[in-house]
């Protein structure tokens, strides 16, 4: 079993930052595929980065190029999601997802991983 575990949501001001943790079972995490994805009541759920750790690739949705930072620590198998400049529209709980069937080139989609953490969320006032 793969753990993923969250955590760093919390509520901020507009043009205020937050930084997501995922730390993940170590055989998850090395040369794997990490993806934060976040979801709204009512929507599906968005891809918002991804890395991997064997390359540092990484890729990142429009909505939050420039804004959003996504990085990895080996020493503790965890992946950050920097998050700065934050608005009410990225107001949403952030899941953590690993190991991806496939080759890690894009955002991907969720059926395309397998482990998921419990997401945190994140509120944004305006």
């Amino acid at each position: 079993q793969v753990e993923v575990v969250e955590s760093g949501g919390g509520s901020v001001q507009a043009g205020g930052s937050l930084r997501l943790s995922c730390t993940v079972s170590e055989r998850a995490y090395k040369n794997g595929c990490l993806n934060w994805f976040r979801q709204t009541p009512g929507k599906e759920l968005e891809g918002v980065a991804v890395i991997y750790t064997g390359t540092g690739y990484r890729a990142y949705a429009d909505s939050v190029k420039g804004r959003f930072t996504i990085s990895q620590d080996n020493a503790k198998n965890t992946v950050y999601l920097q998050m700065n400049n934050l608005q009410p529209e990225d107001t949403a709980i952030y899941y953590c997802a690993a190991h991806r069937i496939g080759a890690c080139l894009d955002l991907g989609s969720p059926d395309d991983f397998t482990y998921w953490g419990q997401g945190t969320q994140v509120t944004v006032s305006s």
